[in-house]
């Protein structure tokens, strides 16, 4: 059998069966497709190849075009001055705390950005669970500030680690304030142009469509966007993000369903194959080292405690006994701390041990907080109950 047929059997069974020993093992879906890409790379079924490494690519940068989907730059404007001033806050507390564990303990600086990542995609799957709670509610608002700036420090460190912090790196750093002031303008432009002529919206995604004009002037934007960050030599992930929030911000109220759609295309079959990607490039024997176990449950114990301790700004906001919760919640960045790994890997600024460390950290973090949200929700429930009955 070619190397080429195996690869594509191999992606198909792992894509269909991970949903399924999803709802078998109650873990979720993309650890599961990390932990089967590895395990087919073990066995010789995935391997290295130009037209997988390229599909993955492509399925790393819809995952951050998703991950735009998730901020409505609407829901932005119209948040209060101080629950706006909070969140800011609480940013720049986990970006201070994180300079000082790196810079305490040694390590790189590239965990100064790592660490403090937030990606509120898996948000959406505690609110499935839990229900419209008032400490997802502030987790989803706070979120959404967290994650903007997130990308825009993914980007600042894709230039540094490219150019170095010279003359290029600066040039590109403004090129990319250059770039977010006329996306501004682009924006004002447009909402004015839509208000004063709403019927455009039904023009460019009409209400009876059959020939899904929707995604497609969605995949227009999306590889637009590419297409201009590639021009500027930016980091084009940025680009995939700012076309997911152009969409989301314009047409969701228009088209409700978009975002639904362009989620069930991409996690259907484009993004689990980025995902098995980066399982495949994994050696589980490195995995099995104990000084990588440790170091990975290292990022984990510093990702929490510093949401722990920055999530005691909203003590006013939720109470003693659930502030933590949106901390935990936070705790979970999953696919961007995915995405600064592989960049800072494929740019030589972190080493092998510790990109497989942040992989499994990625993927211990969401069973071991899920695991504490279960029990510290029920916990919460079982209090509520009592103090009704009394």
């Amino acid at each position: 059998m070619s190397e080429e047929i195996l690869i594509i059997i191999s992606l198909s069974l792992i894509i269909f069966s991970s949903p399924l020993l999803s709802k078998f093992t109650k873990l979720p879906t993309i650890p599961l497709e990390i932990i089967l890409g590895a395990i087919a790379a073990y066995f010789a079924f995935i391997t290295e190849h130009a037209i997988l490494h390229l599909v993955a690519e492509l399925g790393f940068l819809y995952l951050m075009f998703l991950a735009g989907l998730e901020v409505d730059l609407k829901k932005i404007l119209n948040i209060t001055p101080t629950l706006l001033r909070k969140s800011i806050l609480y940013n720049v507390v986990l970006f201070s705390l994180s300079t000082v564990i790196a810079l305490y303990l040694d390590l790189g600086k590239i965990f100064i950005v790592v660490l403090p990542l937030i990606s509120i995609g898996i948000l959406a799957a505690l609110k499935k669970e839990y229900g419209d709670v008032e400490w997802i509610r502030l987790a989803i608002i706070v979120g959404l500030i967290g994650e903007i700036v997130s990308i825009f420090a993914l980007t600042a460190v894709s230039a540094a680690l490219e150019f170095g912090l010279n003359y290029e790196f600066y040039k590109a750093m403004i090129l990319f304030v250059s770039f977010l002031v006329a996306m501004f303008i682009v924006y004002k432009l447009f909402h004015n142009f839509v208000w004063w002529y709403p019927e455009i919206k039904h023009y460019l995604m009409p209400e009876n469509d059959h020939q899904e004009q929707d995604i497609r002037i969605s995949m227009a934007i999306f590889f637009l966007m590419i297409t201009v960050m590639l021009y500027l030599h930016l980091e084009v992930a940025f680009g995939a993000f700012i076309a997911g929030m152009f969409i989301t911000t314009f047409f969701e109220e228009h088209n409700k369903q978009l975002p639904h759609k362009l989620e069930h295309f991409g996690f259907g079959w484009l993004v689990p194959i980025f995902f098995i990607s980066v399982g495949a490039s994994i050696e589980i024997e490195a995995i099995l080292d104990i000084e990588l176990v440790k170091k990975a449950f290292l990022v984990v114990i510093a990702m929490i405690a510093i949401r722990f301790v920055a999530s005691a700004l909203f003590i006013k906001d939720l109470g003693l006994n659930k502030f933590y919760m949106l901390g935990l919640s936070h705790s979970m960045p999953l696919t961007l701390l995915i995405a600064v790994t592989t960049i800072a890997y494929n740019n030589h600024s972190i080493t092998q041990e510790f990109y497989y460390a942040f992989i499994l950290a990625a993927i211990l973090e969401v069973l071991i907080v899920m695991l504490i949200i279960r029990v510290l929700s029920t916990l919460i429930n079982n209090k509520e109950k009592t103090k009704k009955l009394v």
